[in-house]
C-alpha cells in the first residue's frame, strides 16, 4: 500500500499537499486509497488504471488489490484482462466440470491457485490468480498434451473459496467410487437405495450441514453435476460437487428416508425424517420440486433441543425492545410482526410468549408447522389436507376460553378479521404478516378488506424485522467506507465514526461473517396514530405522525448496530431500504 502510494507520488499522479492534507487533519486520517478518495484528492478510475498497469508490469499481484480498503477489484481485473487479451471469469457465474477437475491433481491446483473451468473441442479453460505465472502455466499445460489451455483470470480469494470447497470433495472420494461399484453392480439402474456408501454420503452432508450452522441443504441437479449447496447465516454456500450420475442415488436414498413415492419424479412431494447427529435429535422437513435436469430436494434442519431463545437475547436494540416488550404486556388487542420469509419472525413470536406465559392463563397457539414445542402452550397443527385451516382453528380455539393468541401467520382476509374480532373482545393476539415495514402492515389490512375502525380499535403494535449477518469476532478490524455509500448515511452518523468488517478466516468460512443479528422497527399505536387509521389517512401522514413520536426506522436501526461494530453498512443495504 505504502509503496504503491509512494510510485503515485513518483508518477505526479499524486500530490504531496493530498497527502499532508490527511496526515494534519484532526483527528488524522490514514494515508489509504480510500481515505484519497472519499477526499476528492483522486479520482477513482486513475487509481484502476494505475493499479492494473502495475499488475501488469508484475510490480504487484492480483492476490494483493484483496488487501486494498475502499476500492472494488473487479474493474482492476477486468482491465488487466483486457490489455492481456484473456478472459475474465466469476467463478461464481460458472458451472465447474468435476472430470476436469479430477484431471488435475489438487496439490498442483493449491500450488499455482488455479481452477481448471471446461472443456471443450479446442482447448482447455484454466482460470489464473497470476496470468503471468509462466511457470505454472507450462505445468498445467504438460497434463493436457492433446489440447492447448486457454487462460482466463479471477478474484484470486474466490478461486482460493472454491479449491477450499472441493476439498472436501478429494475426502470422499473413495465414496464416490462405491456408489459408482453399486451402479455398476446393479446393471446401471440407478437404484442403490441400499449401498452402504450412499448412507456415509448421506451421513456426512448432514453432519457438514450442521456443524457449519446451517438451516437448510439444497440437493440440486445441474446439466453437468450434482451440486449440495448449505444456507449458513441467510446466505447459500456451494458444499459439495459431485458428478451428475450421483444424483439419482443419493435423491433416492433421500426420498426413502423421508416416506417419499421415489418413482415420482413429476411433482412436488414433501415429507420429513428424524435422525442424531452428534448425540442430538434434529427433524428434517423435506420438500422436492421436479426442475429440467432433475429434481430440486430441499431440507429444513429443525435442532429439537434447541433452547427457547429469550426476547432480551433476540438482537432488539433497546429502543425497540423496550417499545415491544410494553406492547406485548397488554391485556387485549393485537400484536403483529411483519418481514419476509426468513426474517426470524416466527423466533420473536416464541420468544414472546415465552416472556408473556403464565400459569394463570390458558395460551393457544395455531401453526403450520408447529416447529418447536413449549411447555405451558396447548398447540394446535394446522392440517388443510383434512380441512383444518387456520380460521377453522381460530373459530374453535375461541370456543376454548383463551386469554392470548398465537396465529403461526395471517394468510387471508377471513383469518385476518377472526383475529381482529379476538382482540376487540379481550383477547390479546400475536401473529406475523408479510410486509415490508411497519406502516405498510396498517395499509395491507386496509386493502385487506377489514373496516378502519376496526383496525384502529384491535391495533396495539407493529414490528418489522430483518436478520442481518454479524461481524466475525475472529477476523473483525477497522474498515474505511467508499465515499459513496458515507455519503448516503452521512445523516445518521456522529462525528468521525468508525466501521468495521470480517477479512474472513476460517472460523467464519472465508466469508466475514459469523452468526446473524435482528435490525428491527417497533410501531407502536397512540390514540393520535389510531384516529389517523380510523380517518383513511395516507401512508405519507402516518409515517409523518410515526416520526413525530419517535419512530426509529429499521436502515436507522441497522446503521446503529453497524456503529456498534456489529454488522456492516453493506449488509444493512442488502436486506433494508433507504
Amino acid at each position: 500500500m505504502v509503496k504503491l502510494i509512494q510510485i503515485m507520488l513518483k508518477e505526479n499522479l499524486l500530490t504531496k499537499n493530498a497527502i499532508s492534507t490527511l496526515v494534519k487533519s484532526r483527528p488524522p486520517k490514514k494515508i489509504s486509497f480510500a481515505n484519497l478518495l472519499a477526499e476528492d484528492m483522486i479520482d477513482l478510475h486513475t487509481v484502476e488504471i494505475f493499479l492494473a498497469k502495475k499488475i501488469r508490469q508484475g510490480v504487484i499481484l492480483l492476490a494483493h488489490l484483496e488487501k486494498i480498503d475502499g476500492i472494488d477489484i473487479v474493474p482492476i481485473i477486468q482491465e488487466v484482462a483486457k490489455a492481456l487479451h484473456i478472459e475474465y471469469v466469476d467463478l461464481d457465474d460458472v458451472e465447474i466440470d468435476m472430470k476436469l477437475f479430477a484431471q488435475v491433481p489438487y496439490r498442483q491446483l493449491l500450488k499455482f491457485n488455479i481452477m481448471p473451468v471446461e472443456e471443450t473441442d479446442l482447448n482447455v479453460l484454466i482460470v489464473f490468480d497470476d496470468p503471468l505465472d509462466m511457470a505454472a502455466q507450462d505445468a498445467i499445460q504438460r497434463l493436457f498434451p492433446r489440447k492447448p489451455i486457454r487462460i482466463a483470470i479471477s478474484k484470486p480469494s474466490q478461486i482460493s473459496a472454491h479449491l477450499q470447497r472441493l476439498e472436501i470433495n478429494e475426502s470422499i472420494k473413495g465414496l464416490v467410487t462405491d456408489i459408482r461399484k453399486d451402479l455398476s453392480s446393479e446393471g446401471n439402474t440407478g437404484d442403490s437405495d441400499d449401498s452402504p456408501a450412499v448412507l456415509k454420503l448421506i451421513e456426512i452432508i448432514l453432519k457438514s450441514a450442521i456443524f457449519s450452522g446451517a438451516s437448510d441443504i439444497h440437493i440440486e441437479a445441474t446439466e453437468k453435476s450434482c451440486i449440495i449447496r448449505t444456507r449458513v447465516d441467510g446466505m447459500l454456500r456451494q458444499s459439495f460437487t459431485f458428478d451428475k450420475d450421483i444424483f439419482n442415488p443419493l435423491a433416492s436414498r433421500m426420498k426413502l428416508l423421508s416416506n417419499l413415492d421415489i418413482a415420482e419424479k413429476r411433482k412436488p412431494q414433501d415429507g420429513r425424517f428424524s435422525t442424531t447427529v452428534s448425540k442430538k435429535d434434529f427433524d428434517f422437513r423435506v420438500s422436492t420440486l421436479p426442475t429440467i435436469f432433475g429434481e430440486s430436494i430441499v431440507l429444513r434442519i429443525l435442532d429439537k433441543s434447541k433452547a427457547m431463545i429469550k426476547l432480551e437475547e433476540a438482537g432488539m436494540s433497546k429502543f425497540c425492545y423496550d417499545r415491544f416488550s410494553e406492547s406485548i404486556k397488554v391485556p387485549y388487542g393485537i400484536v403483529l410482526v411483519t418481514g419476509p420469509t426468513g426474517s426470524g419472525k416466527t423466533t420473536t413470536l416464541y420468544g414472546a410468549l415465552n416472556a408473556i406465559k403464565d400459569v394463570k392463563d390458558k395460551i393457544i397457539t395455531v401453526e403450520d408447522p408447529v416447529e418447536y414445542q413449549m411447555g405451558g402452550l396447548q398447540q394446535v397443527q394446522v392440517k388443510a389436507s383434512i380441512g383444518l385451516s387456520f380460521s377453522d382453528a381460530l373459530r374453535s380455539i375461541l370456543r376454548q376460553d383463551p386469554d392470548k393468541i398465537m396465529i403461526g401467520e395471517i394468510r387471508d382476509k377471513e383469518t385476518l378479521r377472526i383475529a381482529i374480532q379476538a382482540a376487540l373482545t379481550g383477547h390479546l393476539v400475536l401473529s406475523t404478516l408479510h410486509t415490508n415495514d411497519a406502516i405498510s402492515a396498517v395499509t395491507r389490512i386496509l386493502d385487506m378488506g377489514i373496516e378502519e375502525y376496526l383496525v384502529s380499535g384491535a391495533l396495539v403494535a407493529i414490528q418489522a424485522q430483518r436478520l442481518v449477518r454479524k461481524i466475525c469476532t475472529y477476523c473483525k478490524k477497522e474498515t474505511i467506507l467508499p465515499a459513496t455509500l458515507l455519503k448516503d448515511v452521512q445523516q445518521f452518523l456522529p462525528e468521525n465514526p468508525i466501521f468495521y468488517v470480517g477479512e474472513g478466516c476460517k472460523e467464519c468460512g472465508h466469508s466475514g461473517y459469523k452468526g446473524r443479528e435482528m435490525i428491527s422497527e417497533v410501531l407502536t399505536i397512540s390514540e393520535t396514530f389510531s384516529r389517523l387509521i380510523a380517518n383513511s389517512a395516507s401512508k405519507e401522514e402516518m409515517t409523518k405522525q410515526a416520526m413525530e413520536e419517535g419512530f426509529i426506522n429499521m436502515f436507522e436501526d441497522g446503521v446503529h448496530k453497524a456503529l456498534e461494530g456489529k454488522t456492516t453498512i453493506e449488509e444493512i443495504y442488502r436486506v433494508a431500504r433507504l
